[in-house]
C-alpha cells in the first residue's frame, strides 16, 4: 500500500491529485491492474470527473452546498454534519483500470479528493492489483 498526504486549501476544496497517483504508480513499477484509491476520513470524499474546466467542479461543490447546506437541524455536536453526509454521497474510494503503465481515465477526466471539513492534512490510500 501506497499513501499520499493531501493538504487541502479551504472548508470545502476540490484538489486534484491524479498525478500524485500516477507517480506513485510508476515509482511501484506497476505496469497492468487496478488501483484502488481510498481515504479514511469521514469528512472527505473521492470522485473521478472533468478537471479541464475548474467550474465544473466548483459547481459539484456549489450544488452539494445546497443539497447539504452547513447549518442545518443536526444532531451531532462537532458541527459537522453536512461534511459527513457529504461523504456519504460522494463516496471515499475510487478504482482506476492501469494499462500499459497509464491510468486509464478519459480525456477529460482527473481523480479529486473532495474536502468538506477543511483546511486539514488527508491521507489517500493507494492499492495496486
Amino acid at each position: 500500500m501506497e499513501t499520499i498526504q493531501i493538504r487541502t486549501p479551504a472548508h470545502s476544496a476540490a484538489v486534484d491529485i491524479t498525478d500524485q497517483v500516477a507517480a506513485r504508480m510508476r515509482s511501484a513499477g506497476v505496469r497492468d491492474g487496478v488501483c484502488l484509491v481510498y481515504t479514511p476520513h469521514t469528512t472527505a470524499g473521492l470522485t473521478i470527473n472533468e478537471g479541464a474546466d475548474p467550474d465544473v467542479m466548483a459547481d459539484v461543490l456549489d450544488a452539494l452546498d445546497r443539497l447539504v447546506p452547513w447549518s442545518g437541524p443536526y444532531k451531532h455536536v462537532e458541527g459537522n454534519s453536512a461534511a459527513h453526509v457529504k461523504s456519504i454521497l460522494t463516496g471515499g474510494s475510487v478504482q482506476v483500470i492501469i494499462d500499459a503503465g497509464k491510468l486509464v481515465l478519459g480525456t477529460w477526466e482527473r481523480i479529486f479528493l473532495l474536502e468538506f471539513d477543511g483546511p486539514r492534512t488527508r491521507k489517500v490510500h493507494l492499492q495496486f492489483h
